[in-house]
Order: structure tokens, then sequence, then C-alpha cells
């Protein structure tokens, strides 16, 4: 059957070959703006069809980065493959045209070329040119005919015609018949252009002379080098049927749509037969060469000679179908006529198109600008015509459109900026829709994620922050927690917390308040106190981890709350050297009558600071009562005779805090029946001002101010007294002269006159006694001047002596009494008082000089 030598492969290579060398290296064709070649079949694996790479203008150095690669449909049988080293396309596995394309014509493969960074897509064709590797075949290896010996000569015999899978010149050229002396061949050409042989009698056949003929066809095709197939044909002379079967045409034409149900009547064949019985009989079928696939499509009813439909149609694989049909009477020595049916198939719209993602970029960075390429999307649709051509488009609310680089060929890309906190990710619909009537339709969701870019500052949760911290709180204890938000991700959303540089009084601000980086908790290093600082303010950052990173700002705003850890300090009256303090009281008080004020402060603020008065004990509750707002004494009646002249008090000043903190003093109370123009301990006593931010220097420079003033009046007292004595030593007199000391005719009428006074000084052991001393020209007339002297005492108690004039009213002379002062040392460890609950009589300089005026002229006394 086959002709030729030597191994099958031999032959292909050297066919190969010399098609190459006749058809020269296969050259880039442009084809409607896209790259065309040449290849021929067979080629083994590794053949060389391009350089893609230098036809389309890539950098070969970049090829295996940008992931240069062919992208086919999933299923699909990759026959070429490129190169990432040179950009060659090469033969991947060995192409055979026959099954590739399974129909005549030019046989192409569509390749799409991807390469990305950035993303461009390319259109190649590769012509899988035909080689002849197929030698053409016959239905059978030999063919029988039976001819009535009353065949009139010129009477044709159609024989079945040989096959060839190849197209073009390597089809079937011609046939060939052995010689002999009955028979001739003559080749016919159909509309297709191929080729079948008929019989033709030439010389009259004789049954008795020759009951059968054997003759020999040959088949060549037009390839180089050519092949050819060979069949025997066996003819048999039968006795004489004179009358054959003949169509109506020898050739029908039919439209059939392709989703026709089975069993639909295709057409209906007729022949006619002028014989008569069984020679006019006719039955139909198919030749012998009608293919398999005819034949498991389509099924001839043999008496009627209606075709029907077998099985299902497609008109994507076949569109058309060539039915080979013979008909025969039933007589003896019946002879065989053929017709041609050609069925075309209507296409009909039952493909819906095929989407592809060939390529997908994702995720897409927030700040893409529009036009960024996202994806590469092919669509497909098996029908042709109107029911092949496809639109695609994808839902309008999203930033994303389609662009249309080659025919059926998209690009998905962006139409506007995109962010990620809005809309994190996109599920974007792609609708692929056909022409066809009705349109079918295909929809295919994209997942495109967005990636995150550190566009967001952080943001706190509020405008600024008041944190209420207790004073006396542990060192290291929380205090608050501030709390910001960043809208981005993963690290862009990373946040650490600082807190701005600054200073508090002078402090860094890192010596007060640290705050935890992660979580954003402050924490006090210190303890604080409210007497001390009352609020401040830091600022806290918060940052994010991104590049660069952004970050925000908060206010941070501390109140210290106070916390009743002050007790009350009494400041007035004082009581005299670390005992009790010591005031006159005249006998003829009335009820109501002023005895004195208690005055206290306290460090702390509010209800901690509000301070109230009252009497613990008393020798006679009866006769005194203490205002417990202000501190006022009073009497609540008069003395009688029973009375004690001595009346102790004590009292107990109060905070409101909780718990309530106290101070507590004696004051002893004296009744005299004449009041002497004395001092009492009662002083006016007023609160000190607010510290300022300036209060350190302002006490050392008071400080520094009053011991330089007492150092000096102390001098002067000491020389006056000094001279004092040495006038005393001149004059020879031990009294009070009455030049001198009117109000003091004699030592006893002074020491009487010292005794009422509640000022009088119990010198210590060791000391001398007070004396009257005459002062010759110092002193005005009227007063008497008393000098306490204690050799062995180290530190010196001033007391300012009032006129020897006889007590006046304590109510009516209260304006008109000089006001002593007192000098005080209030203790370091004292806070500063709180002066919210004061009474504005009390808010009056809290620490005045000791000074009296007496008449104009003032004296001084000490004790040594």
């Amino acid at each position: 059957m086959g002709a030729g030598g030597g191994s099958r492969l031999g032959q292909l290579f050297l066919r190969s070959l010399l098609f190459l060398l006749l058809a020269g290296p296969p050259a880039p064709r442009p084809a409607g703006g896209q790259l065309r070649y040449a290849v021929p079949e067979e080629l083994e694996h590794g053949a060389f069809v391009a350089n893609l790479g230098e036809d389309l203008g890539l950098d070969l150095s970049t090829l295996s980065a940008r992931r240069f690669r062919i992208v086919s449909r999933a299923g699909a049988r990759q026959h070429l493959e490129v190169n990432l080293e040179n950009g060659i396309l090469f033969v991947n596995e060995r192409i055979d045209r026959e099954q590739v394309c399974e129909a005549g014509g030019t046989c192409l493969l569509h390749l799409q070329l991807l390469v990305e960074s950035p993303l461009e897509l390319y259109r190649v064709e590769v012509e899988v040119l035909d080689i002849n590797d197929h030698a053409p075949t016959f239905p059978w290896q030999e063919y029988v005919l039976e001819v009535a010996e009353s065949a009139v000569l010129g009477a044709r015999f159609p024989l079945e015609s040989a096959q060839d899978p190849d197209v073009g010149t390597n089809s079937v050229r011609t046939y060939r018949l052995s010689p002999n002396g009955f028979f001739s061949l003559e080749v016919q050409t159909r509309s297709d252009t191929s080729k079948f042989a008929e019989l033709v009698l030439e010389r009259t056949l004789d049954r008795e002379q020759q009951r059968t003929h054997r003759l020999l066809l040959t088949a060549f095709d037009g390839g180089v080098p050519e092949r050819s197939g060979t069949a025997h044909i066996l003819i048999t002379v039968l006795d004489a049927n004179d009358n054959v079967p003949v169509f109506d045409q020898p050739s029908y034409g039919v439209s059939l749509p392709e989703d026709a149900p089975a069993g639909t009547l295709v057409i209906q064949l007729n022949a006619t037969d002028l014989d008569e019985g069984p020679n006019g009989e006719i039955e139909y079928s198919f030749s012998g060469h009608a293919p398999l696939r005819v034949r498991e499509l389509f099924h001839i009813e043999p008496q009627s000679g209606q075709v029907l439909l077998k099985g299902p149609l497609d008109y994507e694989r076949t569109s058309l179908h060539e039915l080979y049909v013979q008909a025969k009477d039933r007589g003896p020595s019946a002879v065989a006529v053929h017709c041609r049916v050609l069925v075309h198939l209507l296409d009909v719209n039952d493909n819906a198109p095929e989407v592809t993602l060939t390529s997908v970029s994702t995720p897409v960075l927030e700040d893409a600008p529009p036009g960024t390429v996202i994806a590469v999307i092919s669509v497909l649709d098996r029908d042709s015509g109107d029911n092949g051509r496809v639109s695609c488009e994808v839902s309008p609310d999203v930033p994303f459109e389609l662009r249309s680089s080659f025919r059926n060929y998209y690009t998905l890309v962006t139409t506007q900026a995109l962010d990620r906190e809005v809309v994190p990710e996109y599920n974007i619909s792609i609708t692929a829709r056909d022409m066809g009537s009705p349109a079918l339709l295909t929809r295919s969701t994209l997942t495109v994620p967005v990636s995150d870019v550190n566009d967001n500052a952080p943001r706190f949760l509020q405008p600024s922050y008041s944190v209420y911290v207790m004073e006396n709180n542990a060192p290291g204890a929380s205090i608050c927690s501030v709390s910001a938000l960043d809208p981005d991700c993963q690290q862009n959303a990373y946040l650490s917390y600082s807190i701005a540089d600054g200073h508090i009084h002078g402090m860094p601000v890192g010596t007060y308040v640290s705050i935890n980086s992660d979580s954003g908790h402050m924490y006090a290093l210190r303890s604080l106190d409210y007497e001390q600082i009352r609020s401040f303010q830091i600022q806290v950052q918060a940052q994010d981890a991104g590049f660069p990173p952004l970050s925000a700002n908060v206010t941070v705003h501390i109140f210290v709350l106070d916390q009743n850890d002050n007790a009350p300090v009494i400041v007035s009256p004082m009581p005299r050297n670390g005992s009790v303090a010591m005031e006159l009281v005249p006998r003829s008080a009335r009820p109501g009558y002023l005895v004195g004020t208690v005055s206290a402060v306290d460090a702390d603020a509010g209800l901690n600071s509000r301070l109230s008065y009252q009497l613990l004990q008393a020798t006679d509750f009866t006769l005194f009562s203490m205002a417990p707002d202000t501190g006022e004494l009073r009497t609540l009646r008069s003395f009688l005779e029973q009375d004690a002249t001595r009346q102790r008090l004590v009292v107990q000043v109060r905070d409101g805090g909780q718990p309530a903190l106290s101070a507590t003093m004696s004051l002893l109370l004296s009744v005299v029946e004449t009041m002497p123009q004395t001092f009492s301990d009662f002083s006016e006593f007023s609160l000190p001002a607010e510290p300022s931010s300036s209060s350190p220097l302002t006490l050392y420079l008071l400080v520094s101010l009053g011991s330089i003033s007492f150092t000096f009046l102390l001098a002067i007292l000491i020389l006056t007294a000094i001279r004092c004595r040495g006038e005393r030593c001149s004059h020879g007199g031990d009294g009070c002269l009455p030049p001198c000391c009117r109000c003091c005719p004699s030592s006893r009428h002074s020491s009487d006159g010292l005794k009422t006074s509640n000022l009088t000084a119990q010198p210590p052991a060791g000391t001398t006694a007070a004396t009257c001393l005459d002062m010759p020209g110092g002193g005005p007339p009227g007063y008497c001047y008393k000098v306490c002297l204690g050799p062995e005492s180290a530190q010196s108690d001033f007391m300012f002596l009032k006129p020897c004039s006889p007590p006046r009213n304590n109510e009516k002379d209260s304006g008109k009494q000089s006001q002593p002062g007192q000098h005080l040392q209030v203790s370091k460890q004292i806070k500063q008082p709180n002066t919210d609950w004061l009474t504005p009589s009390m808010q009056r300089p809290a620490l005045k000089r000791y000074q009296i005026q007496h008449c104009g002229y003032r004296g001084s006394a000490w004790k040594g």
C-alpha cells in the first residue's frame, strides 16, 4: 500500500530538511498589525521557529524578569514555547497538521505573548505548512464490481475515491489503471477540487469468454517525493440487467441548523429504475468510502431513500458534511449509481462567550495612577457571524474600565485614584455578551485587592484629654490612657506613642510622666503634690511605622486633685516660749465682749481647707463662746465674783476634709480689774499671699532684709541700754525720778502695774529683777520702760510696752488703740495657707514688724 523505503523517522527528517531548503528560513510577515510565521509540520522538539525577542524589539536580558511567556487556554496543547534566555520561539512538541486542523485550508496557530512590568500583549500567528507525510489510501484493498455482459460501450463505473489527509499539492493528484483490453480510466474533479476515478467500458464483455477481470488501481499525490496507494479491482461479468437506477440529479444540497434534533429529515432521495420486479426495486446506502463521522451523524432508510439525522451536529467543528449515497436495484448484475449530498449547517447561537483571565496583576496600590493595567482578559465565542461577535463590559459602579487592544482581547485599567480605607477590595463583575438572538452572556468575577500605602496620619479619639490625678499618688501608677486610630493597615497602622519634649516648672516633662509606646498608657513617675503644682499639660505624639512616617499630636491636661493631707496650722494667737497663749480680760466686760480671734490656715483647698472653730475644754463653758466660722472668742455673760480669775480654754480648729484633720491650742485668760495698755497674744495675723513662681527668691530676700534690720535694731537697743545705765550711775539714783517717770512714782507702783499686764515676762532663774529705769532726756514724760536682762540667755525677746495709762474700754476704744506688731518666723515645714474660706477681715498681711506707737515716740525693751 504505502510507497517508500527505510524507517518513517528517516523519511520525515529528509522531507522536513528538503522543505526548509526550498522554502528558506521562516520570516515574520505582518498580518493585521501582528507577526506571522510559517513552519512545516512534523518538526522535532527544539526546532527553530522564529526569534521573537529580536522581531518584537524586546530586551533579551529582561525577558525572564518580565515573565515573557505564551498564554493559552486551559487544556490546550502547547505546541510552541519561548526560550527566555534568547527569545527564540521553538517547537515544543511534534505538530501534526492533520490533527491540529481537521478541516482543510490554512492551518494557523494563534499565539498570545504576554510580558509584564509593564504589561504588554502581542499576537503572533504561526502557519503550519503541510508536508507530504501521508500516502493516498483506498477504503478497501479490493473493489468488487459486477458488470453485465450486456453493458454498452462507454458505460461508466465510478470507483471509491482514495483519501489523503494532506492538502494542496500533497493530496490525491491522479489515478492510474493497469493496462487491460476492456476498461480505461477517467479522472474526474469535484467542486471541492478532489479527484475520483471512473472505469469506462471500451470493449464488449462476453461472460462466456472471460467471467472475471482483475485490474490494479493506483492513486498518486502531488508531493515531493511522490506518494501513492493501490487497490485491486475484481470485475465479475454477469448476465444482463439492462437498466440501472438513475437519481434525479447527480448532486443535492441542503441546509440544516446545527441544533436540529436527532431524527430530523435531512433530505428525501429519489432514484428510478425502468426495470420491473426485483430489477426495478432500489436500495439506498452510503458509499463505501463515506467517512465514519458521516455514518455516525446520518442514517439512510434503504427502502425510502430518506436521509435522517442520527447524532448531534456542531457547526463550530464542521460546517459542511458531504454524503455519498449509492442506489442499486435487486436484480442480477445490479449496478450501483452514486450521488452526492452536501449538508450545509446553519450556525445557531448555542455557545456562550468564554472569559479567560490571561494575566492578573494584583494587588494594586491605592495610589496607582489612572490607566494602570490590572489584568488582560480574553473572550472567545465559538459561534460565527453575529453569534460569535462578543462585547465585554464591567459594572459601572467600580473605578475600572475595559480597553480593547486586539479583537476579543481587553485590558482592565483603573479610571480614578483608589482609596483602600474606603474600599479595601473590589469584586469586579465582567460580562461578555454576544450579538446573537437571543444573546448569550457569561459573567466572571475578578477580585482585586487594594494594597495600602501610608496616606493617612494617626487620629486621636479625642481632640484633647483631661486627666484628674489625686495628689500623693504612688510613683509608677497608671494615670490615663490615650488612644489613636490609623485607617491604614499592617505596618502603616502600627502606632507608637511618645511624649514631646518640654518642661514643667523648670523640670523636664520626662521626670513627671512616661508613656508606654505600644499601648498609650501613661504613668506618673513621681508623687504629685497639689500644694506645689495644681495642673500642667503635655503633648503626646502618635506616629505610625509607614514610610514616610506620619504623626499626630494631642494635648493632655493633667489636673492634680487635692487630698486632705495638711492639718490646720494656728497662726494667732502664738504661744509664748512654747507654752500657752495668754490674754487679759477686764472683769467689767459685758456679754458679747470680743476677747480675741483665733486664726488658722490650711494648705489644702476646697472643703479640705474650710476651717471650723470650737471650744474643746473650758474652765466654765457658760462664760465664753467661739464663732465656728470666724474663730472669734466672745463672752457669753458678765463676770461674777465667784468666777475664777484664770480661765483655761482649749480651742480646736478642724478642716472639712474626709477624714478631717485638726489642730488644738491652749489659751489662758486672766480676769483683771483694769486693763493695762499692753499687747495681746491675739495679734492681727493675716494669711500669706499665694506663692508666685518666684516665691523662693522672695523668701530669701525677706529673710535677708529681716536679719539685717533685726541686727541693726538690736545694736541700737544695746547702745541705748548701756547709755541709760551710765546715766543712772552718774545720777546715783535707784528709782524713777519724777521728771522722767511720772506714771511710776515708785518701784512698787511699777511692779504693781506690771502685774496687771499679760505681757509680764517670767525671767529664768539667775536673771535680774525688773527695774524701772530713768531715761534722762531720752524718754518723754508719762512713759514707763522695763528692761529685763538675762546674761545667760542665748536669744532676746523684745517686748514693746504701752504707756502706763489707765485701761480703756475694749469696745469703745478698740479703733484708737495702737496696733502692736509681732515678728513671726513660720517653720518651713508649714505649707502656704489657702485663703479660700477666710473672711475678708482676716485677709490682711500676715506678718508685720513689731512696732508700737507711743504718742509719736517709740521705746524698746529686751531681755538677755
